[in-house]
């Protein structure tokens, strides 16, 4: 970060679309043009979106048009789901690559407009708002108001390449592969994505976080143009370029996207500061987090014994020690960060994928994805945060998390930043090498008729532990800050799961503050487990 043999490939398109072939005669009576005049069509480069917010961070800022028509913008989110883009009209969906984009339209809470371009060897081609592109389900909406929609981002699918052998007859567009859609850019600069045959998104990611859990109100940067480059046929990779603006924030993004059983994104940026920051996130994800096993505060009405996306932050510090912080929904905003330099990844996780935990069918919180962020390069000195709001249901994403550079960054300043992100299933998750935390539990002790402990159940597996066996003694270092006291502690043998039990009791000082622990696991070789860090909310 700084300043300043034996088988073919095969695909089966369906049939072209009309938009399609409409783009595709227009660009070769471009390219008609650029040979009968002698003049090459312009190359399109990240350099030219560079050039754009920096530009852009030069001018005053401009509020987006509140000009979505009032029938779209009532919708409902279960109405405005209702409305989709048809499969035939897709970009690029009756060429010879496996990707093909969807466009999304606006509506509902989706209010903002953005411009979408298609980039191929010919140049930069806008694709035009069209509401016959789309169908609408049950809903009836006047020609008039759909005329006005316009896009509010769009959805990127995957064709997994047919594999056919030499002489054998093609498969039928029945037979095809399956078209999975592994990423969606829309609202704000939000963005998810989804590893191989998920259907349920987990944690979420953004451009950029300005100002996320201060009192003064959160800045939510846009996305507002894109640009789609064209992949070349049997390309596996996408790019997609992105232009970002805000009232105090300008930038350039480019997207790098690989499919895959997890899919990767290489994310790089250039950002351009019209104005001071206090808190820039940059690399934020966002998640829910309702309630989980050590939340047992929820609605007993409630059938669902778990209601998450993520169930905790999981940090790979700059020197090499691996972090687990459970997620709570507390009573009142609560920040927590942790301060290191050079950060080797963090991310939002869920690593309870276990049906029976959750009972929940629609959304299938057991099949969430876990993100996890790469830094690309020495980030220097600076910390990851932890923003947990407090949420009455599972409709809010209340759950931040983001790197803040300790450096200020100054108005007219430039920073460059790139990383990865991945979206993970449970096969492919990133964990610590040694053991891990695998499940959290927290329950109040009566110790006197004046006083009430907290007890603490931390289950501990993985490699490391089990390698140990069931006779070799292990120790947990504990600490507590300065609002708690640990009472008590054991480590016991977990014959269930090969693993280690930790059980605390804490005593805080002022239940109305939040406690801080932190412990991990240790054997005569030295430490065997990750860091579990905790923190109890106040009352």
């Amino acid at each position: 970060m700084s300043s300043q043999k034996g088988e073919v490939t095969q695909f089966v398109a369906p049939l072209r679309g009309r938009v399609q072939c409409c783009r595709r005669l227009w660009a070769a009576a471009l390219c008609l043009a650029a040979l009968l005049t002698g003049t090459p069509a312009a190359a399109f480069s990240f350099a030219d979106v560079q050039a754009q917010a920096e530009a852009l961070a030069e001018k005053p800022y401009q509020k987006p048009a509140d000009d979505l028509p009032a029938p779209l913008a009532n919708l409902t989110h279960a109405q405005y789901r209702e409305i989709r883009y048809k499969s035939d009209a897709r970009v690029w969906a009756g060429a010879e690559t496996p990707f093909n984009v969807g466009l999304l339209m606006r509506g509902s809470v989706y209010r903002d407009s953005v411009k979408i371009n298609e980039v191929d060897a010919s140049g930069v081609h806008p694709i035009t708002f069209d509401p016959g592109d789309f169908t609408y389900g049950d809903l009836i909406l006047d020609p008039q108001v759909l005329s006005k929609a316009d896009f509010s981002g769009f959805a990127l699918h995957f064709r997994v390449p047919q594999r056919v052998k030499p002489g054998a007859k093609p498969p039928t567009p029945a037979e095809a592969p399956t078209n999975d859609k592994i990423i969606a850019f829309q609202g704000a600069s939000f963005f998810y994505g989804l590893a191989k045959g998920q259907t349920s998104a987990g944690a979420e990611a953004r451009g950029l976080a300005i100002d996320t859990g201060l009192a003064s109100g959160e800045e939510f940067p846009r996305f507002i143009e894109f640009w789609l480059e064209r992949p070349a046929v049997g390309d596996q990779v996408m790019v997609v370029d992105a232009l970002l603006d805000s009232k105090r924030v300008t930038g350039a993004y480019r997207f790098t996207i690989h499919p895959g059983a997890t899919l990767k994104v290489g994310v790089r940026a250039r950002i351009f500061l019209r104005d001071y920051v206090s808190v820039l996130g940059l690399a934020p994800l966002h998640s829910m987090y309702f309630y989980g096993e050590n939340d047992r505060s929820h609605d007993p009405r409630d059938y669902r014994p778990e209601v998450h996306a993520s169930d905790g932050l999981q940090i790979q510090s700059g020197t090499g020690e691996w972090i687990w912080r459970p997620l709570v929904n507390p009573p009142r905003l609560l920040t927590t960060s942790f301060a290191m330099t050079n950060p080797q990844g963090f991310g939002l996780m869920q690593r309870d994928h276990n049906f029976t935990d959750y009972q929940s069918l629609n959304p299938r919180y057991d099949q969430s994805s876990s993100v996890w962020v790469t830094p690309d390069g020495n980030w220097g000195a600076g910390r990851i945060e932890l923003v947990m709001l407090p949420t009455p249901d599972a409709t809010n994403n209340n759950i931040a998390a983001f790197w803040v550079p300790e450096e200020s960054l100054k108005p007219k300043q430039a920073l460059d930043f790139a990383y990865r992100l991945e979206w993970q299933s449970n096969g492919a998750m990133t964990r610590p090498p040694s053991s891990w935390v695998t499940q959290t539990r927290v329950y109040s002790i009566r110790a006197d008729k004046k006083a009430t402990e907290t007890g603490f159940v931390v289950d501990f597996e993985g490699p490391a532990l089990i390698a140990l066996g069931a006779t070799t003694p292990v120790t947990a270092i504990v600490s507590s800050g300065d609002n708690g006291e640990v009472t008590e502690q054991n480590v016991v043998y977990n014959d269930v799961t090969g693993g280690r039990r930790l059980m605390l009791r804490l005593k805080r000082v002022d239940e109305h503050k939040p406690a801080e622990l932190r412990a991990y696991l240790r054997s005569a070789s030295g430490t065997v487990s990750e860091t579990w860090s905790y923190i109890l909310p106040g009352s």
